[in-house]
């Protein structure tokens, strides 16, 4: 038989390996299927969690997209919406959503190159590459981006098959290096994709070896390996880092070596090089956004003076300072003194705007650089309909915009013509500055934000020195002087000033006398300027008339300063009066704590029986004697009986009494009141309240007819007390009177209370509000000071409904930071305990609980359902518990003895120690001599 031909060897082992590949290909398939079954169950568990997923994710878009119909501004709203629409691979959403936020803002790198990439993917043919490009040239637009330009000439890179495409790669590659090649960290990576992208057509124009090239295939390799040399050269003459890798490379390059003067200039930026180098370190470890850094690197530039890169650094912080509208102010201003170039202009201080809108010096410097630079009418006013709806935060920001507008409009009319197109737009635009202000700006901030009338004043002038209509401008200052500006004289003298160089002295004349008539700041001034103008131009009529009017105009200001002058004089007698009623209350109350430390210096002890009992009086009871000879002064002790106890001196009570009654009466004559239900306390007013008398009238005579008003003074009756009395002819009126208790009265909460007699009637409580536990009310602390009830109530009125809000005063009136707010249940006012604990108000973090409040600190009296000095120990040393002064007379050594005891008292001891007590008799002046003598 016959061997196979290497044909049929061939055709035999390619069908072998066909069939090998078709059995494989089955056993594969297989398998597949096997998985594809055991994976059944789970990917039904997946998919039913990814829909889930879904659902939530399309809930909080349609979430967003509503919230964006609202608020168009929300930058963070316009983020997390690309982010969630990125992620469910809603592409055409993803481009709307995108497309919208760059409309509104610029668009930071991250954002820009994730929309450019995206782009990229779906357009791949060539027909839509021109969409791609306009992407691009927004994106290059926004903030100077080294990323991005080397993304947009790689993108281009790819579409040199078109016409002319080199020359469009190369374009791109030249205004990148342009815009960021003087980058010192990044920009090196443009210039070497540049350079490589010349390497490549190097490449394709070199002829193949062993041909000979021909004349213009040399032409054309000579003008490519130029290219290349010139990349090299401009690369090396800017400070770069890693500049000695590129200068080697170079040198390797380079059949002919470096030339000269390359290396000559390579070494000269070197040392440009060590003089930026600390500032790009700084800001290599200094966290972002780095402000500080790059000002410092800014003004190192600016001192160098190098146009491209003060314009580079300027960028490069503005990339991550973009809300820092002090160096968008900075930029543009060296734009527009030093660069001046209209598009850089222009398209800088736009990005000022739309980066930082709310800022109304970048708007005004962006009005008057399109003047500057003679941008179209259109332009100009659309720029100035923008900015009047940016939102500035004050009302001034809208006058200076508004003058701004109306200058431009004033610099475009022809006023030797009698009327003009121009001339009525600047009064229409003057009319709607003017209804703008009224309408909207003191709506917003409650103030027109031009309280001089400045833009009045300005078409004042305007209509009497070009357009010689003084009938017109009269009519103005008329409105200027009705808007409060009357009592200036100042305002006044502008007036006569304008009526002096355009109008004539009959005006003038009438003028002064209207402001010697109202002017209050400066009326001699005025009265000068009159006199002066009569002299040099009035009759000796009108002369008469000046004199007579400017006499009796000085004489009443002068009465009304005499008034003024005295007015003060008693102020300050009476600040004199109530600073030695002041002195002398603390002398006061000097001696009466200095006699309360003698009175209650002795421990008190309890009436025995023993007679020892006479002694211990004799020598520490009622009399002490303190001092030597002559000197000595009498101190009494307090005991259980009262001040004296039992041996209080004869007629000491009765002139206790006496006295008593001297200070209910306050030194007033007037009958005392009685009380018989039908009079009022007054107290918390202040000392300096004039007239006491006729304001307590009129706040209380709407509660009824008043029968007698006793305000207390002191015993000289000059100086108010702060507190009296009222009674009326009804009952009825007493509980009108009573709703008016905490009302302010001239800055301090009125005190109103009933007239009761609280030795009658011990049991009688002021305080009106709750001192235990309420759950359906809460307690905040740590609110700022400035915090109204309307502000406290738009905190808590998410929480529940709000009953009723008090704020805690000091009795001056000024608020302690806390307050008590009422729920309509306990649910509530839990609720709001959890949300708002912790708040922050006003950069005061606020603390919140269930209203708690402490007991009120209450005296023990005989007879009084009141708690018991047991369950009250404080009450013992006052409020403030045990002073410092409040020192124990015993020696220390009878105070080691009672401590024992105590000891004993709380164990098992307690019995024996009471025997002891009872069997230890008391101790003579001996026995505490030789205790103090013991060592």
């Amino acid at each position: 038989m016959a061997a196979p031909s290497n044909a049929e060897q061939t055709q035999l082992q390619d069908m072998e390996e066909e069939e090998a590949g078709m059995e494989e290909r089955e056993m594969e398939s297989e398998e597949e299927d096997e998985e594809e079954g055991m994976g059944v169950e789970n990917s039904d568990d997946e998919d039913g969690d990814s829909s889930e997923d879904e659902k939530e994710n399309e809930a909080e878009i349609q979430r967003l997209e509503e919230q964006l119909s609202i608020n168009a501004f929300d930058y963070n709203c316009h983020v997390d919406l690309i982010k969630l629409l990125k992620q469910e691979g809603e592409l055409v959403r993803l481009r709307k959503a995108r497309q919208k936020m760059s409309e509104l803002f610029p668009l930071t790198e991250e954002i820009w190159l994730d929309w450019l990439k995206d782009e990229i993917s779906l357009t791949e043919e060539e027909s839509n590459r021109d969409t791609v490009y306009e992407l691009f040239e927004r994106a290059v637009k926004d903030y100077i981006c080294p990323d991005i330009w080397l993304e947009y000439a790689q993108y281009s890179i790819g579409g040199m098959g078109s016409p002319g495409g080199i020359d469009k790669v190369r374009s791109i590659f030249e205004r990148a290096v342009t815009a960021v090649g003087l980058h010192m960290t990044k920009g090196q990576t443009v210039w070497e994709a540049y350079r490589e992208f010349e390497n490549a057509i190097l490449s394709t124009v070199q002829p193949p070896p062993g041909r000979i090239p021909s004349r213009d295939e040399q032409e054309r390799l000579k003008a490519q390996l130029d290219r290349i040399h010139t990349l090299f050269r401009r690369q090396l003459a800017i400070p770069l880092m890693d500049m000695e890798a590129t200068y080697a490379e170079y040198e390797e390059w380079s059949e002919q070596g470096v030339p000269e003067t390359t290396t000559h200039q390579y070494k000269k930026v070197l040392q440009q090089m060590e003089k930026c180098k600390p500032f790009e370190e700084a800001l290599l470890v200094a966290e972002p956004p780095k402000l500080a850094e790059y000002q410092a690197y800014i003004t190192f530039e600016l001192k160098e003076g190098d146009p491209p890169r003060i314009q580079l650094t300027f960028e490069r912080a503005l990339a991550e300072n973009c809300l820092v509208p002090d160096m968008w102010a900075k930029y543009t201003l060296y734009l527009d003194r030093q660069l001046k170039i209209k598009d850089l202009v222009l398209s800088s201080h736009e990005r000022a705007v739309r980066n930082c809108p709310w800022t109304m010096s970048l708007w005004k410097k962006y009005l008057l650089a399109l003047e500057r630079h003679g941008t179209d009418h259109l332009t100009v006013s659309d720029v100035f309909e923008k900015a009047l709806n940016a939102g500035f935060i004050q009302a001034t920001d809208y006058v200076e915009i508004w003058q701004a507008h109306l200058d431009y409009l004033r610099r475009r009319v022809d006023f030797s013509k009698e009327s003009s197109k121009e001339l009525e737009e600047l009064r229409e635009a003057f009319s709607r500055c003017l209804d703008y202000m009224k309408q909207d700006v003191e709506e917003r901030f409650g103030e027109s934000g031009d309280s001089s009338c400045v833009v009045m004043q300005i078409w004042a002038r305007i209509e009497a020195l070009h357009c010689k209509n003084m009938q017109k401008a009269r009519e103005l200052w008329d409105i200027i002087m009705t808007k409060g500006n009357a009592k200036y004289a100042n305002m006044w003298l502008e007036y006569y000033n304008l009526e002096r160089s355009y109008g004539d002295s009959t005006h003038c004349r009438k003028a002064l006398h209207r402001a010697v008539q109202c002017t209050s700041d400066y009326p001699e001034h005025v009265c000068e300027v009159l006199l002066t103008f009569e002299r040099v131009e009035g009759s000796m009529e009108d002369w008469d008339v000046a004199v007579q009017k400017t006499e009796t105009r000085l004489n009443r200001i002068n009465e009304q300063r005499a008034k003024a002058a005295q007015k003060e004089a008693n102020q300050a007698r009476q600040e004199e009066g109530r600073d030695e009623q002041r002195r002398r209350a603390r002398a006061d109350k000097k001696a009466q704590k200095k006699t309360q430390k003698g009175t209650q210096a002795g421990e008190k002890r309890k009436a025995h029986q023993e007679d020892g009992r006479d002694e211990w009086n004799e020598d520490y009871g009622s009399k002490r004697h303190r001092g030597n000879d002559d000197n000595a002064t009498d101190e009494y002790m307090e005991t259980e009986a009262g001040l004296f106890g039992r041996t209080a001196p004869p007629g000491f009570k009765k002139a206790q009494q006496g006295s008593a009654a001297a200070a209910q009466g306050h030194g007033d004559d007037k009958p005392e009141l009685r009380d018989d239900g039908s009079s009022v306390f007054i107290s918390n007013l202040a000392y300096t309240l004039k007239e006491p008398e006729d304001k307590l009238r009129t706040l209380f005579e709407i509660c009824g007819p008043i029968k007698q008003i006793r305000p207390i003074f002191s015993n000289n009756k000059q100086v108010f007390k702060g507190y009296g009395y009222i009674q009326f002819e009804s009952l009825a009126s007493v509980s009108e009177a009573l709703k008016l208790d905490r009302q302010e009265v001239e800055g301090r909460p009125m005190f109103v209370s009933p007239c009761v007699d609280k030795n009658k009637n011990p049991d009688f409580k002021v305080f009106k509000y709750n001192t235990s536990m309420e759950k359906h009310k809460i307690f905040i602390s740590g609110l700022p000071f400035s915090c109204t009830k309307e502000q406290l109530k738009e905190i808590c009125k998410g929480h529940g409904t709000i009953k009723d809000i008090r704020l805690v005063t000091y009795r001056s009136g000024k608020p302690k930071g806390l307050a008590y707010v009422e729920f309509a249940d306990e649910t509530q006012a839990s609720q709001a305990v959890l949300k708002l604990d912790g708040m922050d108000v006003e950069d005061n973090k606020i603390s919140v609980a269930i209203s708690n409040p402490p007991r009120r600190n209450l005296m023990d009296k005989p007879g009084s359902s009141r708690p018991t000095a047991d369950l009250m120990p404080r009450q013992i040393y006052g409020s403030r518990g045990k002073g410092r002064t409040q020192l124990s007379l015993l020696p220390r050594s009878l105070h080691r003895q009672t401590a024992a005891v105590g000891k004993a008292e709380n164990g098992t001891a307690a019995e024996t120690t009471s025997t002891a007590r009872e069997e230890s008799k008391p101790l003579s002046n001996s026995d505490f001599a030789r205790m103090l003598l013991q060592k």
